[in-house]
């Protein structure tokens, strides 16, 4: 059935009913005089009893209630729509034509439901047809239940009483499924190189549903999980409804209070997040949850609200950006960016990684025990990550000295291959905080690990002013050390061998397969730790080795060259001069020199 079947072609009546719409009265007149005027939201309407009465069983009982056979007069209070829906009701009543649409089919049948207009009174009545309208037109189509759920607004609660969002709600999940499915295979090419499917254009829904209230927008998302909507889908239609809804901070004006922001922001974005919270965590892109968070932060949200972004957030934290984490602190008095914030989303991260652990050792069997971890990789980066945000962060005079260390002392030992990132943000540090005392200095440096920094910052930190005493020398012992270990040959800290081997040697009887396992991925984590550190400082020696040769190039001159040419074809004469032919002549010639001295010994004794 069309749209074009619904306009309303009754036989005409007797009394051939017109509309005027002056400014106080609104009377629909013929020759017969109008005998009741009805008054609606402050508007009055000149009616006759007989068309109203026929059809609307309310107006009945309250003509029946009065007993006044005069009554000329009756008011209606709370009538769904106003005055414009009670208008096209006297229009049916009267049988004037009009036409159902998915603009007006809403109002006409929740007056339809507030006056009483039934099938006891009259066959095909206001309620039947308004059904009809909804049932055959309206929830057919994704777009015509839209618009009927934008419609609504203002005809609550008899618009939830006789069904019109609920029905209206699912249709549009029910034709969102549909469509994806229909339009799947046409949605999908295939790629002649690869062979591979692949999917292109988000569905054109997700921008329609940016149109709906927040609470209408809620349940039409849950209604499309229950449906099987794409997680991803539901994804791209969250973000373009905070996108559409929550452009710039709405600030207004309260004379009590003072300057309010953005009440229905802070509404939608607690709306947003809890649709969220049951998306797979993978399908959210990092800076959309960023900025969630930001919004969250300035419109004061819920507890519940951050904490949901940030534990999400945390997830994922080794895809972040150092600019992502500089978030402006909003508390007056406070450091300059929100380190608070910061701080319980790398707990989750922390939180996420020992879950991994946990989850690997639980399978207690040694088939899995890989060398890789899902999370090592990851660990690094957000060690890399948080080096730089505490060198960005050092700098504020502000920033105390508990909240520096509690970052520093959140990661592990194996989250840095180098310290040169953590060295670099505590010197940044005590160069803007002089006050500081000793002691918190000495507190403060004990977080570096002096055998991890690199020959450039070693150098660096023995000449370093700002540090504690101790720490120099810690940092000229090891350097020290590193340096006799390299004259001698030996690569790498024999003491950490002695203690991998000696740690990783029979299992213990009173040891657990679990606890060995959690023990063994640790000695590997070490392991490969150590030759990442071992690769690092060759990598060093040899750019120092290079660097030593092309200084040497460049120093020498020419005439260096020319003696060094020199030097050696002398070298090279010296050595033709032990040659064995030569040695041969040598030898021969001192042989007779020799016999030639005895003859003449002789002959000067046979003479005397």
């Amino acid at each position: 059935m069309s749209e074009s079947a619904f306009p309303f072609s009754a036989a005409k009546p007797a009394t051939s009913p017109q509309f005027c719409n002056p400014i106080t009265t609104r009377r629909i007149f013929s020759d017969v005089a109008g005998d009741i005027t009805l008054y609606v939201d402050g508007q009055s309407f000149l009616l006759h009893k007989f068309p109203l009465v026929s059809r609307s069983g309310k107006i009945r009982k309250m003509v029946m209630d009065s007993r006044d056979p005069d009554l000329s007069m009756l008011e209606l209070r709370g009538v769904p729509g106003g005055a414009e829906a009670f208008e096209l009701a006297a229009k049916f009543c009267y049988g004037t034509n009009f036409e159902i649409t998915t603009t007006n089919v809403a109002h006409l049948r929740c007056i339809a439901e507030y006056l009483e207009m039934t099938e006891v009174y009259q066959e095909k009545n206001l309620i039947a047809r308004a059904e009809t309208y909804l049932s055959e037109i309206v929830v057919q189509s994704l777009e015509k239940s839209l618009e009927v759920l934008c419609s609504c607004d203002g005809l609550r609660p008899i618009a939830e009483e006789v069904g019109i969002l609920d029905r209206c709600v699912d249709a549009v999940a029910i034709n969102a499924s549909k469509e994806q499915l229909v339009s799947g295979l046409a949605r999908l090419e295939c790629d002649d190189e690869s062979g591979k499917l692949k999917m292109h254009c988000q569905d054109w829904w997700v921008e329609d549903l940016s149109v709906l209230k927040i609470d209408i927008y809620q349940r039409v998302i849950a209604s499309m999980r229950r449906t099987g909507v794409r997680s991803d889908s539901i994804v791209q239609s969250l973000m373009h409804y905070a996108q559409t809804s929550l452009k710039g901070i709405e600030r207004r004006h309260n004379w009590e209070s003072g300057i309010v922001v953005g009440d229905k922001q802070r509404v939608i974005i607690e709306a947003l997040v809890d649709l969220l919270a049951t998306e797979n965590i993978t399908t959210v892109p990092l800076s959309f949850l960023f900025g969630m968070l930001r919004m969250a932060i300035e419109l004061a949200t819920s507890l519940g609200s951050r904490l949901e972004l940030e534990r999400r957030i945390g997830f994922q934290l080794e895809l972040a950006s150092l600019d992502d984490l500089l978030i402006p602190s909003s508390q007056p008095n406070d450091s300059v960016f929100d380190v608070d914030t910061v701080h319980r989303m790398l707990v989750n991260f922390i939180q996420r990684v020992e879950e991994d652990d946990s989850e690997d050792s639980s399978h207690c069997g040694y088939e899995s025990l890989s060398i890789k971890s899902p999370s090592h990789s990851s660990v690094l980066k957000v060690g890399r990550l948080i080096d730089g945000y505490l060198a960005e962060i050092a700098p504020d005079p502000h920033l105390s000295l508990s909240k520096f260390m509690a970052i520093i002392e959140l990661l592990p030992d194996y989250a840095r291959i180098i310290d040169d990132g953590l060295y670099r943000a505590v010197d940044i540090y005590l160069k803007a905080h002089p006050s500081l005392t000793e002691s918190e200095c000495k507190k403060l440096c004990k977080l570096i690990d002096c055998q991890k920094l690199s020959q450039e910052a070693a150098n660096h930190a023995a000449q370093n002013d700002r540090l504690p005493v101790q720490m120099v020398v810690g940092v000229l012992y090891f350097e020290q050390l590193r340096l006799k270990s390299a004259l001698s040959g030996n690569s790498g800290d024999g003491s950490f061998s002695q203690r991998i081997i000696s740690s990783s040697g029979v299992q213990s009887a009173a040891v657990s397969p679990r606890d060995n396992y959690a023990s063994l991925r640790r000695e590997n984590r070490e392991l490969k730790l150590e030759i990442t550190r071992m690769r690092v400082r060759l990598s060093e020696l040899e750019k120092e080795q290079a660097f030593m040769k092309q200084g040497m190039r460049d120093n020498r001159s020419q005439e260096h060259s020319k003696a060094f040419l020199s030097s050696i074809s002398r070298g090279i004469g010296r050595i033709a001069m032990f040659s064995p032919s030569q040695r041969k002549h040598q030898k021969s010639t001192k042989k007779a020199q020799v016999s030639d001295a005895k003859s003449r010994r002789r002959q000067r004794q046979s003479a005397s």
